[in-house]
């Protein structure tokens, strides 16, 4: 089965009501009472840039859409996310809202991009924001770069091949308000991969069954 049949089923789970990607132990069901948020999780074949990870964990070609955050920015400042933002009123849907985020911070051609599905819905404890991801392939690549720097430092695509391998694992660790919190995490085109963004591509790569065992003593610090 092809990348794309593997992610189009995993959508068609969730739509069900038969998968659920996410541990509900750690990302409890929201109830929608949060601004509403999306982030389009884009995977496609890469044209230029292959995996550095020689393990055959994954097609080598094959990729995801991320972004640097700009450091100045007031809201998680230098993460590496997805490209997404807070739905407007013009946003006649969630996907709606992910697509035009998407092409306000990366510049590339929704009309290339056939969307899956959604995923269910996470809070984010700590902006308010109820983020539902819209998984999605890349039928048709586009050039994307960074639109505004004052909002991204960079865009990339990012090899899956390189996000399975343990070498590339971590388990980041964040001290907030004296409590200390633990989360997968990735190392990769020299940047780390971590909260919201690392965690939804950790339950992603798992519910396809993709993932392998890697070493979760590895520990990360994070400072905030």
């Amino acid at each position: 089965m092809s990348a794309r049949a593997e992610l189009e089923a995993l959508a068609v789970g969730i739509r069900e009501g038969r998968l659920d990607p996410f541990d509900r132990r750690w990302h409890p069901s929201v109830d929608h009472k949060g601004r509403e948020a999306a982030v389009l999780v884009l995977f496609g074949k890469l044209d230029t840039v292959q995996a550095t990870s020689d393990k055959p964990l994954a097609p080598a070609d094959l990729d995801v859409l991320l972004l640097e955050r700009a450091q100045t920015l007031g809201s998680h400042p230098g993460q590496v996310a997805f490209p997404g933002g807070s739905r407007d009123p013009q946003d006649a849907s969630i996907v709606d809202c992910a697509l035009r985020e998407a092409v306000e911070e990366t510049g590339l051609d929704p009309s290339g991009v056939d969307v899956l599905g959604e995923l269910p819905p996470l809070a984010l404890g700590v902006s308010g924001f109820v983020v539902t991801p819209v998984l999605a392939w890349w039928a048709s690549p586009s050039p994307v770069d960074v639109v505004d720097f004052a909002e991204s430092a960079q865009v990339f695509r990012t090899p899956v091949r390189d996000l399975l391998d343990p070498a590339n694992r971590v388990m980041g660790v964040v001290r907030r308000r004296g409590a200390i919190f633990s989360s997968p995490a990735f190392l990769v085109n020299g940047v780390l991969v971590w909260g919201f963004t690392a965690m939804v591509l950790d339950a992603l790569l798992n519910g396809l069954g993709w993932a392998v065992e890697w070493d979760r003593e590895r520990k990360h610090y994070i400072a905030v």
